[in-house]
Parts: structure tokens; sequence; C-alpha cells
């Protein structure tokens, strides 16, 4: 059964109306209607409160509709992950762009202002690892898979992870091919001035 007839159900057992229940577990009673016809679902704390109130688990009220609700967490988990990874890209571009004036113009205060820039990029940048971590993304092809919604096979998976140990070495080189350039295009910029 699912959980907004689950809802009904229970709610009629305890003859309560709906703006009675609505009172109980502190929403409007539209809310409850919505809960009921399947139109939306109870956050965490309503939950709580429905288990209690109709003294049943909250796995026994829930039963039934756990996909529904994994794909709805999955779908918030999308939504920031897209956020957070459009943020770092600005304020990596940011840092690129910036960079030259840092060394250009020499002073104090723009210093501070890329400082500043720089560590709102690795909050950013520490946000969506965190999020990769929690949903085990690694490599560019499962980041794709997950921002469009998707997940990859199993196959496709362990494909994936065999690919991990060469993918970090090309991006310890890659990093430091980059910094090379970056110190040498600093040089080369110094020693016009």
């Amino acid at each position: 059964m699912e959980l907004h007839a689950q809802i009904k159900k229970y709610r009629a057992e305890l003859g309560l109306s709906q703006e009675e229940l609505a009172e109980q577990v502190f929403v409007t009673r539209q809310t409850v209607s919505n809960w009921e016809n399947g139109k939306s679902y109870p956050d965490i704390h309503s939950l709580l409160l429905l288990s209690k109130l109709f003294q049943v688990s909250l796995d026994q009220l829930v039963k039934g509709d756990m996909e529904t609700m994994k794909e709805i967490v999955n779908e918030y988990d999308l939504q920031e992950f897209k956020y957070n990874s459009n943020i770092l890209s600005a304020l990596f571009l940011g840092l690129i762009v910036f960079a030259p004036v840092v060394v250009l113009w020499r002073k104090w205060y723009i210093a501070v202002l890329y400082g500043i820039l720089f560590a709102a990029s690795m909050v950013y940048a520490w946000k969506v690892e965190k999020l990769k971590k929690k949903h085990n993304i690694q490599s560019f092809k499962e980041i794709v898979a997950f921002s469009q919604g998707k997940k990859l096979d199993e196959l496709e998976k362990a494909t994936e992870k065999g690919k991990r140990p060469y993918q970090k070495a090309l991006a310890f080189l890659c990093g430091a091919a980059l910094a090379i350039v970056a110190i040498k295009v600093g040089e080369a910029i110094l020693r016009l001035f």
C-alpha cells in the first residue's frame, strides 16, 4: 500500500477529519489533502509525528513508497550537485581570469580579494566532493551520468573503477604541467616589468 493510502486509512481508523489530523501534525488541511491524494509527501518531521499519532513504525507507514521517496531524495541531490558545480565552475573561471590582475598590480587588497575568491572556490569544491563521495561518483563518465539523473550499470561501473588509478595519475601530471606553465608565464610577465 502506498503512503497516501496509508495516511487516509489510519486517519479514518482514528476517526479524524483532515483538519483534525492537520492540527495534530502542525500542517494545513490542504497539506493533508495533498498527502492523501498523492500530490506531495510529508517531510521527515511530519512522518515522525504521523507515525507516533497512528502508533505504527515508520517502516510500516511508508512501506511501498520507499522507492518513490528515494527518487525524491536523489532528485534533490542532483539539483544540489548541479547548483554547486555551476557555482564552482564560475569561481574557478574567476580565479583564472583574476590571476593576471593579481600578478600585474601587486596590491595587498587585490591579493585579499583573490584569497576570498579562492576560499569560496574551496568551499564549493568541498560541497561537490561531498556529494560525489555520497553517491560513489569518481570518474567523468559517472559524473555525467549522475548529472543527467542516470546511473551506470554494474559492468560500466566496474570498468570505470578499473580506470581510476590511471585517471588519478593523469590528473596529477596535468596539474603539474599547468603549475609549470603558470610559473613560466608568471616569470615572463615579471621580466616585462
